[in-house]
């Protein structure tokens, strides 16, 4: 027999990514990952055996961002503390901007469509393998992702509306 931690420690890289990517902030994406897998952990004998360990992870971290999103919803918003860290002179402050206006627009999909866009666009998933994630037949898949890419463009098509750039 496999030891767990052996198999979940080189998709660890891959999760923190996805959290990453949903998230926004490396501490509550870290936070997310290790929920992640200490639900996975706990919940190792549930596993089957024969299913795939990056999905079900993927999975189980979808679920749990999910949830802390509804809880955060009912809640309020939070306020954060600016810990921006200060502007690498050496990047090129156009290219900055349009990751910026790029993530922004990704922030104001619903959250179905941005975790699938993530899925398929950033971690590689299949078109399978982010239904099989998603609990999802490969159609809704298909058709969620294609309206998450229009209105992805559209956002970015209004350009100056989405964030005010000072000359």
């Amino acid at each position: 027999m496999v030891d767990p931690p052996s198999l979940l420690e080189p998709l660890i890289p891959s999760l923190r990514r996805y959290a990453y990517a949903l998230v926004r902030e490396h501490a509550a994406a870290d936070d997310l990952v290790q929920d992640t897998l200490e639900r996975a952990l706990s919940r190792w004998s549930s596993r089957r055996p024969d299913g795939d360990l990056r999905a079900w992870l993927f999975a189980i971290l979808r679920n749990l961002h999910v949830g802390r999103h509804r809880q955060a919803r009912r809640r309020g918003q939070a306020v954060a503390i600016d810990d921006a860290e200060p502007a690498d002179p050496t990047a090129d402050p156009g290219a900055m901007l349009e990751a910026h206006d790029v993530l922004a627009a990704v922030d104001q999909l619903p959250e179905e469509q941005k975790s699938l866009l993530l899925l398929v666009g950033v971690e590689d998933f299949s078109y399978d393998e982010a239904a099989r994630i998603l609990g999802l037949p490969v159609g809704t898949v298909m058709s969620r992702l294609s309206r998450a890419r229009r209105r992805l463009r559209s956002i970015l098509e209004k350009g100056p509306a989405l964030l005010r750039r000072v000359k």
